[in-house]
């Protein structure tokens, strides 16, 4: 199924690909890879999601973030190759959560990201991953999510 039929199945839209916030492209392609620049939970400019999970965020929110995180960067990929039908496979996501300290629960935050990618190119989705909890991120977001894909020849 097409991953755009398959976000508006699950009742989401891409954004307006959210610009650099500094000296950086949003992707790189090298060969069949596409290196995303980190996104972090912004909708319509701003920040959705602010604060540390553990504090202003719980891990329900936080795994929300994740998953705007996520949108942001199909939305990336989608103007750097024209279509989301491009991706052969989520090779590698990092994502990081701005969390108290002692947060050990980094892995089921970024799963809100993890899952819209197996939920959008099934099981092309299912990448290697990192889950990092950090003291703070750009902007003060509550995640940020980098990500890399290979696409089709």
């Amino acid at each position: 199924m097409n991953p755009e039929t398959k976000l508006a199945e699950l009742g989401l839209t891409l954004p307006v690909p959210p610009p650099p916030a500094g000296s950086y492209v949003p992707a790189v392609r090298t060969g069949n890879l596409l290196y995303c620049a980190g996104t972090v939970c912004l909708l319509d400019g701003k920040i959705a999601f602010s604060g540390q999970v553990g504090k202003e965020q719980t891990v329900q929110t936080g795994y929300k973030a994740a998953e705007l995180c996520a949108l942001n960067t199909l939305a990336n990929i989608k103007a750097a190759t024209g279509s989301l039908e491009k991706v052969a496979r989520v090779v590698f996501v990092t994502g990081w959560v701005n969390a108290v300290d002692g947060f050990a629960e980094s892995p089921a935050v970024i799963n809100g990201a993890s899952d819209l990618f197996v939920k959008v190119f099934g099981e092309a989705g299912k990448h290697a991953r990192a889950a990092v909890a950090v003291n703070g991120l750009p902007r003060g977001s509550t995640t940020e999510v980098q990500v890399v894909v290979e696409l089709k020849p």
